[in-house]
């Protein structure tokens, strides 16, 4: 208090960042609720894709087709009455179809741009691995830097734009693997995968007369969602955590069998994904179970092994599960 009894500024601002943090875990939540009244059986993947927009960055989602990949995008757009685009991936897709082009108009004697699907809230990029990795690379300045640079000149995109981007496994006809820099701009990547039997009957019963999604409602705003973000960025971190979040990403450079291993831009992604996890479970701070529900869905994806190893069967996300039981949590 100051003497004239007003609060200081250190006690206002206290006040200010606990009702900012209060005010993102009420979106996180009225968004979580929102999204999985249509994804029925996905609570998980939409905890992740919620804290992967929460922490500013993007989302690659790797499984069959069918499995709710474009219901779980079109479910959020709607959630905040945010403009959605989607974009269909296939190998004859140019750089410019994503970013727009040019056209010159006869009536102003004068070329206008026409900005591509790129310049939204929500992009959805469906089977982004079926094109060609120049068309691939069109998105890596968008996601990275929030920015487009078409014919010299450079373009900020909206606030919030956040890309959810789907691709088929690997061994499908006509595919084209990401390239190591466009992966490590996904903050998580992970399958959705089947849901259970009884709760697949359940899907087919809600879409007898018709698709959950169309009777969606908005539960936010915009406005909430910058809002999120920023209260996610008021969740404190411990040293010991840091230095936990760190020891993980090292290891992933070190261990037998590994020939590319998580970068710094992981460690980052990482402490930002568990601080919206923590945010959502009612926290100020960050929880080692929070860094642990993030690791599978942040590191692996970033990671590339030796041939030797990927021929005995190893995977990314087995060595991310082996270090997260020998290093030991910060108690």
């Amino acid at each position: 208090m100051t003497a004239d009894g007003a609060p200081s500024d250190h006690v206002a601002s206290e006040t200010a960042d606990e009702a900012a943090l209060q005010r993102a875990r009420e979106v996180f939540q009225a968004l979580h609720a929102n999204i999985t009244a249509v994804m029925r059986g996905q609570d998980r993947a939409v905890r992740l894709v919620l804290a992967a927009f929460a922490a500013g960055g993007h989302v690659l989602l790797e499984d069959v087709p069918g499995t709710g990949k474009t219901t779980l995008a079109k479910a959020l757009a709607a959630s905040l009455e945010a403009r959605f685009t989607r974009v269909q991936f296939t190998p004859d897709l140019l750089p410019a179809d994503i970013l727009g082009v040019s056209i010159y108009d006869p009536a102003r004697q004068s070329f206008r741009f026409h900005p591509g699907p790129v310049f939204t809230n929500i992009l959805l990029g469906d089977e982004i691995n079926r094109a060609s990795p120049r068309t691939q690379s069109a998105l890596l300045e968008a996601m990275a830097e929030r920015q487009v640079s078409v014919e010299g000149r450079e373009m900020p995109l909206k606030r919030p734009f956040f890309v959810i981007a789907t691709q088929n496994p690997s061994d499908f006809h006509g595919t084209y693997p990401l390239p190591e820099s466009q992966m490590d701009r996904f903050a998580v990547s992970f399958r959705l995968g089947y849901v259970p039997p009884e709760v697949e009957a359940a899907v087919l019963e809600a879409q007898v007369h018709g698709h959950p999604l169309d009777t969606l409602q908005p539960c936010a705003t915009l406005d909430d969602a910058l809002a999120l973000m920023n209260g996610r960025s008021l969740v404190r971190v411990s040293p010991e955590l840091t230095r936990y979040m760190v020891d993980l990403a090292t290891a992933t450079r070190t261990e037998p069998g590994v020939r590319l291993g998580a970068g710094p831009r992981a460690s980052l992604t990482l402490m930002r994904c568990a601080q919206a996890l923590s945010l959502a479970d009612g926290h100020d701070f960050v929880i080692p179970d929070a860094v642990q529900e993030a690791a599978p869905v942040v590191l692996p994806h970033r990671m590339v092994l030796e041939p030797q190893a990927e021929y005995a069967g190893e995977t990314t996300r087995g060595v991310v599960s082996r270090l997260l039981e020998s290093i030991p949590v910060p108690a």
